[in-house]
Parts: C-alpha cells; sequence; structure tokens
C-alpha cells in the first residue's frame, strides 16, 4: 500500500504553524502583560459613547450575534477588576459597556447601578482627603451627583424590563439610603409593589414610608388594602407555598395597622375586621 506524502503536505504544513505560534506565545507571554499596561497607561479610557457613535449599539450587538452573552459576561469579569481597583471612570465605562452589550439580564444593571449610587461617591471622598477632611456639604453634593448617574442608568434599564418591580426598588433605595428622600422613594415603592411581580416587602415598606411623613391615614388605608390580598396559609392547589406566606407576614401588616389606629385614635367600633 502506497501513501499520498503530497495529500498530508498541508497536515504537516498546519502543524509546524500551530507549534510555530505556540512556541512563540509562550515566549512572548512574561512581556505581553508589562506592554499591555503600559500601552493602557497611554491611552485615555474606553469610550461608550465612542463606541456606539462608530458602529451604533445595534451595529454592534449584531456583529456579536449569539455570543453576546458571553462577551458580557467577560466584560463583566473585566468590571469587576476595575471596580476593585477603585477605577471610577473604567468602572463606570464598563458598566454601561455590559448592559449595551446585553441589557438582558438584570442583575448587570442592579449591581453597575450599586457600584455607581454606593461605592463610587466613597472613593471620590477618600480621593480628596477622606470623611474627616471632606467637608459635609461637600460630601452631600458628591452623593447627589453620583446618586444621580445611577438614578438616570436604572431609567434606562425600563428601555428593556419595563415591568421589572425590583428597577422600582432600587430607584426607591437610592432615594431612601444615599439622598435620604422619603416622598421620592415612597413613590417609587409604591410604583414596585402595583406591579404583579413584586415583592410583598414592597408594600410594606410603603405603608412604613407614608407614616415617617406622617400620612397615617393614608398608610391605614394602604394597609387594609393590602391585607385582604395576602396569603396566610400554604395551599398547594391554588399554587401558595409556605415560603410565600411566610414572606407576606398577614401578622406583621395586621400589628401595623393596629399602631396606625392607635396613632389615629380609631373608636373601637370602626376599627379593621379581618
Amino acid at each position: 500500500m502506497k501513501f499520498n506524502l503530497s495529500a498530508l503536505r498541508p497536515l504537516w504544513t498546519g502543524l509546524l504553524v500551530v507549534t510555530v505560534l505556540a512556541v512563540t506565545g509562550a515566549a512572548i507571554r512574561p512581556f505581553e502583560d508589562p506592554a499591555w499596561q503600559f500601552v493602557r497607561a497611554k491611552q485615555p479610557a474606553l469610550k461608550l459613547d465612542s463606541l456606539q457613535g462608530a458602529l451604533g449599539q445595534g451595529v454592534t450587538v449584531g456583529l456579536l450575534g449569539g455570543f453576546r452573552a458571553i462577551v458580557a459576561d467577560f466584560f463583566w469579569i473585566k468590571t469587576n477588576s476595575v471596580w476593585e481597583d477603585n477605577d471610577l471612570p473604567a468602572t463606570q465605562t464598563f458598566i454601561k459597556l455590559v448592559t449595551a452589550i446585553d441589557p438582558r439580564p438584570l442583575y448587570f444593571w442592579q449591581n453597575g447601578a450599586r457600584m455607581i449610587a454606593y461605592d463610587m461617591p466613597n472613593w471620590r471622598i477618600v480621593k480628596e482627603g477622606g470623611y474627616d477632611a471632606v467637608p459635609q456639604a461637600r460630601q452631600r453634593h458628591i452623593d447627589e451627583e453620583q446618586s444621580e448617574v445611577a438614578l438616570k442608568y436604572l431609567r434606562e434599564a425600563f428601555g428593556h424590563h419595563p415591568n421589572s418591580a425590583l428597577l422600582h426598588i432600587e430607584i426607591a433605595n437610592v432615594y431612601l439610603n444615599r439622598l435620604k428622600d422619603n416622598v421620592s422613594a415612597a413613590e417609587a415603592y409604591r410604583k414596585a409593589a402595583a406591579l404583579p411581580s413584586a415583592p410583598y416587602y414592597a408594600a410594606r415598606i410603603y405603608a412604613e414610608l407614608l407614616r415617617r411623613q406622617g400620612r397615617h391615614q393614608e398608610a391605614y388605608a394602604w394597609l387594609k388594602q393590602l391585607y385582604p390580598t395576602l396569603p396566610q396559609v400554604a395551599d398547594p392547589a391554588k399554587g401558595i407555598t409556605e415560603f410565600q406566606v411566610q414572606s407576606a407576614m398577614a401578622p406583621v401588616v395586621l400589628d401595623r395597622i393596629r399602631e396606625v389606629e392607635a396613632e389615629l385614635k380609631v373608636p373601637e367600633n370602626k376599627r379593621f375586621r379581618p
């Protein structure tokens, strides 16, 4: 049996090329990272607007095709890397880049907004000398600036997740925890509670924020309307699980109704009857 050596020549050529590339790659690897660090230091941060301006988001995503989820995950890992370095411009750029590539995972929007609203103010204050050195008014200004960026980012997310109660809750938490704005936080929680996907606690927190504002009558009406809708006994036939019963916390809601009735001095004969 004769072998046709000329037919095997392309195979040997391919193997030779692969071997040369592997050896070359191994040889330059020790120099790769320092070189990349040098280039990165000399270059401005990646600008999402430039990327979209050059190609357009739709074209960019179209070019990625079915790989956009993988690419977005890769850039999210990169986001966490620059976040660990407290690199504000790079972190903010990569956060936006990730959701431009793949806006479908709510996780990206939520955690990106948290980095912007909660971590970045701290980075800026520390960079300016720390909490003891930076005046309270300046700290407040930084909080407001970063919160506004985070809120704008979360509102953009509604273009991809229009019925997400969790986005409204994320907005509410920025208002509540960063800006100390109970009025805006309450409104965001109300919007969340109105959606079918809302967790039970959204309605409870809304009522509590009404009480903090002295709007006891509104809180009372809200809680009375809420209580009958809460599952109190698990019923597999109706799809009601024990977890749902525990999450609904109907006894807690009833206790709060009684507290508001005491605050409003509601007569015994007019009190809420479950």
